[in-house]
């Protein structure tokens, strides 16, 4: 299955040295092959890395084999995390389990699509716009967004540092959870990291799949219409039974405003790819991956090994350099980072009159293969549902709201920072209907 889905490019195997009795023990999981993995190839699905093989494990995967856990593999992605869609992968396409002539979302394809066909039991992803959450409402499995630092990020090769963030795709809410326990908390290498049940006016804990339980009595759950308009009719009318369900169980839903999303996708994209600008420098033929040729001219040999870029990629780097250029910082990014207060005081405001926001995970159904590597633009407006949660560095998961057409849908609940526990309870709630 996992070679007509081109799910995994490397599949190899990094077994467990725990305890049997460990809480994932006997679990499979995917890695995503921008997450390091101690001699075994990290590609980030590109050319450049193609032959890169890491030093060492990033924290969580020493933390998911520490817990009984074996990796079977590295699942395929967008290259360096760039897509929506996993098909600017230099290995190739992967392909949904839904339906193998379209895609399974991106970036984080290959860890949704194995994790749907029964290649793995477990998935890590990671989510710097929706690159958790949108592979995993394409392919019809749950997906959880961390808040930013409660996951290690040490050994993530960085796209956009201050919006990524590692996060688990599982066939359930509660075995996402429980990846999500094994992999959370601080860690040494990571400064941004933190330990939740230590920051003054957060109620949180770190069994997370304990929260999967399905209690969602008095539950208040806000609906904002920012999110819903433009949306595929059948996409609404599946998620709003869905949100109707959960009204069943106890929980009371109310309309709210977040104004600021509709600027979301600007401000993402622009300091997406200005991070990306700067992070992507380090591919210069000196330190590491590909090199190319060259007769002793340090300018050709830097230009032509950067051709190992994708064109996504190229795009994302050239606009990211512009956004931050001499006369252009101040018109671009900096009204980028302004508008990102806004969407994170928004959030703020909302959480005051509710407990969880739902909204679509993503507002179409799975493109076709091919259908949107022709417009980026329309590729870039998918994210709409997903980059305002990175922008405001908060809890997300996508859980399975049902089909429409036979293709899955995916609905999104939003919680206040370090507030994992109640967007799993409401998921789980969601699952059981």
């Amino acid at each position: 299955m996992s070679a007509d889905l081109n799910a995994f490019i490397t599949e190899e195997r990094i077994e467990s040295d725990a305890d049997a009795t460990g809480p994932l023990a006997d679990a499979t999981v995917a890695v995503k092959d921008n997450i390091s993995t101690a001699g075994v190839t990290t590609t980030c699905g590109s050319e450049m890395l193609a032959d890169y093989v890491p030093p060492y494990s990033a924290t969580v995967v020493e933390r998911l084999t520490d817990a009984g856990a074996t990796i079977v593999g590295k699942a395929n992605m967008d290259e360096f995390g760039m897509g929506t869609t996993t098909e600017t992968s230099a290995f190739g396409p992967t392909r949904n389990p839904a339906d193998p002539e379209r895609v399974p979302g991106g970036s984080s394809g290959g860890s949704a699509a194995a994790v749907a066909a029964g290649e793995a039991d477990i998935a890590l992803g990671s989510d710097t716009g929706g690159s958790v959450r949108c592979p995993a409402a394409f392919c019809g499995v749950v997906g959880i967004k961390p808040t930013y630092g409660l996951v290690s990020r040490y050994g993530l090769i960085a796209y956009a540092n201050s919006l990524e963030q590692i996060g688990p795709i599982a066939g359930t809410v509660e075995e996402a959870a429980a990846a999500l326990s094994v992999i959370a908390g601080p860690d040494p290498n990571d400064g941004t990291t933190r330990d939740p049940t230590e920051i003054d006016g957060v109620d949180a804990g770190t069994d997370y799949a304990a929260a999967a339980d399905g209690d969602v009595d008095g539950l208040t759950v806000g609906i904002p219409t920012e999110l819903f308009d433009g949306a595929d009719e059948r996409v609404v009318e599946t998620v709003e039974a869905a949100i109707a369900d959960l009204q069943t169980q106890g929980a009371e839903t109310t309309e709210i405003s977040l104004p600021s999303v509709e600027h979301a996708v600007q401000a993402y994209y622009v300091i997406a790819m200005a991070e990306a600008s700067s992070n992507l420098a380090r591919f210069d033929g000196v330190r590491y991956g590909y090199r190319a040729e060259s007769d002793g001219n340090w300018n050709e040999a830097f230009a032509e090994t950067r051709e190992a870029f994708g064109s996504e990629v190229k795009r994302r780097i050239l606009l990211g350099t512009y956004a931050l250029s001499a006369g252009y910082h101040d018109k671009y990014y900096e009204k980028a980072q302004d508008a990102r207060a806004w969407v994170r005081q928004d959030f703020e405001d909302a959480f005051e009159a509710v407990d969880v926001i739902a909204s679509p995970t993503m507002p179409v159904l799975p493109f076709e293969l091919g259908e949107s590597l022709d417009d980026p633009l329309r590729m870039y407006l998918a994210d709409a549902n997903t980059t305002p949660v990175n922008l405001a560095n908060l809890p997300a998961i996508s859980v399975p709201a049902g089909e429409a057409d036979g293709l899955p849908v995916g609905l999104q609940l939003v919680g206040p920072k370090f507030d994992e526990e109640t967007v799993i309870r409401a998921a789980s709630a969601v699952e059981d209907r």
